[in-house]
């Protein structure tokens, strides 16, 4: 049987309980408020190319920002990466490169907010070597890292400038279909990516 007394302490603990939720609640709103959505449409030249050759990237993230933390998803297209002539003509290569990645931020507070990033995601890569070879494409795991700086000129809008590289991951066991983690090693295939874009907050 239920005594008085344990009814009390029961009615007590949930009045505590309640009155700690409430309090985490306030506690974690000014937070929330200060997180915001970001989108940025950008363009940039990727670098480091293996054609040494600059190329224009065109892209675009989407994500979240909040005081200090935040996670976004970035997308890149180089629609003439692997684009190489000989002196001769003889050796045309033509290909992009897709990047889509997803990226966890690190930044300041302010109206000008450094960052750093760093994620992973999906390299793909499309290269047409000479008329009569077929096209020749790979999709791999890749890793991005890099920083930037946000100047907001409004509450809304501001300009971004961002600069990271990309690099492929590579399984040593090639004939392995279910890699294990600890299998990927870097990869040869890598580029730096310099992007300036406007920030669009919501």
């Amino acid at each position: 049987m239920t005594t008085p007394r344990a009814l009390e302490v029961r009615f007590h603990m949930k009045k505590l309980l309640l009155s700690s939720l409430a309090l985490t609640l306030l506690a974690a709103a000014p937070v929330a408020a200060q997180t915001r959505g970001i989108v940025t449409p950008f363009v940039g030249v990727t670098t480091d190319t293996p054609t040494d050759e600059n190329r224009t990237v065109y892209g675009g993230s989407i994500g979240v920002l909040g005081p200090i933390f935040g996670f976004e998803a970035d997308f890149g297209y180089t629609p003439n990466f692997f684009e190489f002539e000989d002196d001769f003509g003889e050796l045309d290569s033509e290909g992009s490169v897709t990047t889509a990645m997803g990226n966890l931020l690190v930044a300041t507070p302010g109206r000008f907010r450094v960052y750093g990033t760093v994620g992973a995601g999906l390299m793909r890569s499309n290269l047409k070597l000479l008329d009569f070879f077929d096209d020749l494409s790979s999709n791999d795991f890749g890793i991005n890292y890099g920083g930037g700086l946000m100047v907001f000129v409004t509450d809304n809008v501001g300009i971004r400038g961002d600069i990271r590289q990309f690099r492929s991951l590579q399984n040593d066991d090639l004939g392995d279909d279910f890699p294990e983690p600890g299998d990927f090693d870097l990869g040869d295939f890598k580029f730096w990516r310099a992007t300036a874009g406007v920030s669009f907050r919501f």
